[in-house]
C-alpha cells in the first residue's frame, strides 16, 4: 500500500478544493510530492498544466486580486504559498453555480504545505500575512491579456474579510469598479 501524497478538503464552495501536501520525514530530511497529473485529474484539473508563474510581495497586507479570465480562456489555478504565510481567496463567478458570488479564504503558508484549486469561473487574489511571500501558481491556460479581469478586493457586495488592514493594492486593482446590480456573472 502506497503513502497518501495528497489529502483533498472540499471548501463548501462547489469546485473549490483545499490541497494538503503529505510530507514524508526522515533523518535526512523530507519530501512532499507537488504535483501528481493523475491525482490532480482526479481532483479536477484536467487540462495540462500550460503556465507556472512564480510571483514575490515584499509587503506584509499587500492584497493582490481579485483576478480571473473570461471563457474561453478561464483557467483551472492551483496556488500555493512556498515561503510566507497568505490568506488566498477564491470568489465563485459562475451563473448558474449555488454559491454564485460567495468566497472562501484559506491560509496557505510555506509550513502548512496547503494549495488551493481554483476551478474555471472563479476569481482569485490573496492577502500576504508576512512580509516576503513567495507563490507558485500552476495554471491551464495560458494568460491571455484581452481576456483577463477583476473584481474589487474591498467590494461591499463580496464582503471580504481580509485579516489586515490593506497595505498596499495596485493602481489596476485599486481602479477596478464595483459589482453592478446586473452582473450575470460568468457563463462557462
Amino acid at each position: 500500500m502506497s503513502t497518501p501524497r495528497f489529502v483533498l478538503r472540499e471548501s463548501g464552495l462547489a469546485g473549490l478544493k483545499v490541497i494538503e501536501r503529505c510530507l514524508l520525514e526522515d533523518s535526512r530530511g523530507s519530501l512532499s510530492r507537488f504535483f501528481s497529473a493523475d491525482a490532480f485529474r482526479e481532483m479536477g484539473f484536467t487540462d495540462p498544466v500550460n503556465q507556472i508563474n512564480l510571483t514575490v510581495t515584499k509587503r506584509m497586507g499587500t492584497v493582490r486580486g481579485l483576478h480571473f479570465q473570461h471563457p474561453p480562456h478561464a483557467e483551472v489555478k492551483v496556488v500555493s504559498c512556498l515561503r510566507g504565510r497568505i490568506f488566498d481567496v477564491g470568489v465563485d463567478l459562475r451563473r448558474d453555480s449555488p454559491t454564485f458570488l460567495q468566497w472562501r479564504g484559506e491560509i496557505l503558508s510555506g509550513e502548512n504545505l496547503t494549495s488551493l484549486l481554483l476551478p474555471r469561473g472563479f476569481a482569485h487574489g490573496f492577502q500576504t500575512l508576512e512580509p516576503d511571500c513567495e507563490l507558485l501558481y500552476l495554471h491551464s491556460a495560458p494568460h491571455t491579456p484581452e481576456a483577463e479581469d477583476g473584481l474589487h478586493p474591498m467590494d461591499p457586495a463580496l464582503a471580504i474579510s481580509w485579516p489586515l488592514e490593506i497595505a498596499e493594492l495596485s493602481e489596476k486593482d485599486r481602479g477596478r469598479a464595483f459589482i453592478a446590480r446586473e452582473f450575470q456573472g460568468i457563463s462557462l
